[in-house]
């Protein structure tokens, strides 16, 4: 689904990214780990081609397409998603005003029908039991007035929404307390399918307790350092970023995710 094959980029002429490699397949799990300054962040904002960075070598390919040449709105409707770790606010415009347009935008790219306000109104409700959300958030200006555990459940139902077929979740678990991550990672894990892929970006091993991937990746400065299976979150949560950039002294690897 995803090959990105050695990434380098840039904000403001300072080189982040310096030499990525990573496949993601269908229906996996991807883990992106590391200290901060690593890099996490800005793969996940390339990725949903925020225009902050300048991508200065490599390839990602999306489904066989260069996903690099397609701008930010073309990419989320061909199913390209990204959960911010800051969500933010959108006033005058309900919840349900900004899912309906968002997913009707999808379908007619897609050369569907398009869902009118009473059909959309009972798939939202229907999508909403996935993070537990209340119907008078719907209502409701989008993220405005929402605690931080609030804007993550919002940002997991628009991803259930959308159904996209690769979700980008930068640091979903910023934030939430025990109660909230439960709710947020039960969702995400409802939403994975064998047709989809997700990549989670966090810095805590707690969150991989409750969204279990099957890959794990460690940046440091700028390059995959580590690469394993979930016991290497755990490693991770016993050692720290320490142990991994006084190995490696911040070089890393740049390999690719492990065979199946």
């Amino acid at each position: 689904m995803l090959e990105i094959r050695n990434l380098h980029a840039a904000n403001d002429g300072n080189e982040i990214l310096k030499g990525i490699n990573l496949t993601v397949r269908k229906g996996e799990v991807h883990a992106i780990m590391g200290p901060n300054g690593s890099g996490k962040s800005t793969l996940a904002k390339v990725l949903a081609g925020h225009p902050q960075y300048e991508v200065t070598a490599g390839e990602v390919l999306y489904e066989g397409k260069n996903l690099l040449e397609m701008p930010p709105d073309e990419r989320a409707r061909e199913g390209v998603f990204m959960a911010f770790q800051y969500p933010i606010e959108v006033p005058g415009v309900s919840n349900a005003q900004f899912l309906r347009l968002a997913y009707n935008e999808k379908r007619k790219h897609h050369g569907e029908e398009e869902l009118d306000p009473l059909e959309f109104k009972d798939l939202l409700k229907e999508r909403a039991k996935v993070v537990e959300m209340d119907a008078s958030f719907m209502s409701r200006s989008v993220n405005e007035g929402f605690s931080g555990g609030e804007k993550k459940r919002n940002e997991i139902l628009q991803m259930a929404v959308l159904e996209p077929k690769l979700a980008v979740l930068d640091e979903t678990d910023s934030g939430l307390d025990i109660d909230a991550l439960r709710v947020v990672a039960g969702g995400v894990n409802q939403l994975l399918t064998p047709d989809n892929a997700i990549i989670v970006v966090t810095h805590y091993q707690r969150l991989l307790n409750y969204i279990v991937p099957h890959y794990v990746h460690v940046l440091a400065g700028g390059r995959i350092a580590r690469e394993g299976g979930k016991e290497l979150a755990l490693e991770l949560e016993e050692k720290g970023y320490d142990w991994i950039t006084s190995v490696d002294g911040g070089k890393g690897t740049g390999a690719g995710a492990p065979a199946n």
